[in-house]
């Protein structure tokens, strides 16, 4: 079996809320690593929306969520709930879902009250029969591809950390690398033993990568694939282990594990920016509903600042800096 894995992030523009970035690792048999998960799981699965009965969306979490109060969860809920579910992994609360996904912010909640407030039970859009019902017949279709979910796993950068990072490095997209290759070493640790190849969507308009993979794989043997404006390429060898990294423009709508790596990261963090806009709402009266984003997400801060010094909470706490 070789372990197929894809990373993507939700979260790096905003100014609230997590950054978080994802990844999900598939055993698929030998011969059929280049064979479309899409395809292998048709009947259960499908790349966008579908009024069948029965099939699980799996895609860019962009198509299936815009962020805005008014927005459906319920086709990002269904297709990460119900997947996990597939693996046999059911969370009855946001904070078992943490835990077992993200499981180094578990311990950092406490330091924020705006997340650490509440712990609302999942699903919070569907019945726990909807998220059943189709993670069944998802474990079924893995079952007759010879397919298996093997992980799912992502990092929470809260505020506090972010700004850390940032200003570390003065860069946000040096730190999102660093963040990401947190994940690749869980991945080429935790299937240490198995052919491993990893795709993750392109940060930016970076092309050369080999620089920055050989400080985190100091020691390892390195060959270049490809390199060119959509795809770069390395092969990674360090005795008989053996792992191929692909950063790729797009690359969520090849790779199902992308696309389900995604599909989590925009789903933990809309669980936390829920949280977030619930614990203001109850100290601001009339308190405008907000995505984070850049403009509104000021706005948000500027509304709740005379509730932040009431509460003797760190302004600085609350919001990115860069």
């Amino acid at each position: 079996m070789t372990i197929v894995a894809g990373i993507d992030e939700a979260g790096l523009g905003p100014v609230l809320g997590p950054l978080v970035v994802g990844a999900t690792a598939w055993a698929l048999p030998d011969d059929l690593v280049d064979v479309s998960l899409w395809k292998l799981l048709a009947g259960a699965v499908s790349k966008k929306p579908s009024k069948r009965k029965g099939l699980v969306a799996i895609a860019d979490s962009k198509k299936l969520y815009g962020g805005q109060r008014n927005d459906d969860l319920r086709l990002l809920e269904r297709g990460v709930l119900a997947t996990l579910a597939g693996a046999n992994w059911r969370f009855g609360s946001l904070r078992e879902f943490v835990r077992h996904v993200c499981p180094s912010a578990a311990g950092q909640l406490g330091a924020y009250p705006w997340y650490s407030h509440d712990d609302p039970a999942l699903p919070v859009s569907l019945t726990p029969t909807d998220v059943a019902l189709a993670g069944n017949s998802l474990g079924v279709a893995m079952n007759r591809a010879g397919c298996a979910l093997r992980a799912a796993r992502a990092e929470c950068v809260f505020e506090n950390e972010f700004n850390r990072l940032v200003t570390a490095s003065n860069n946000k997209s040096a730190s999102l690398f660093d963040i990401t290759c947190r994940l690749v070493m869980f991945l080429w640790e935790q299937f240490a033993t198995q052919d491993l190849r990893v795709f993750v969507d392109r940060q930016g308009g970076r092309m050369h990568y080999l620089p920055a993979l050989e400080r985190v794989f100091e020691g390892s043997r390195f060959v270049i694939l490809e390199e060119n404006d959509l795809v770069s390429a390395y092969r990674i060898e360090y005795g008989p282990r053996r792992m191929e990294i692909h950063f790729a423009v797009e690359c969520e709508q090849r790779h199902l594990p992308v696309a389900l790596a995604s599909m989590i990261c925009k789903y933990t963090r809309e669980m936390f920016m829920g949280l977030l806009n619930r614990f203001w709402a109850s100290h601001v009266s009339d308190l405008a509903f907000t995505g984070g984003y850049y403009s509104d997400g000021w706005r948000f801060l500027k509304d709740i600042a005379p509730a932040v010094q009431k509460l003797g909470l760190d302004l600085k706490s609350l919001h990115r800096w860069r």
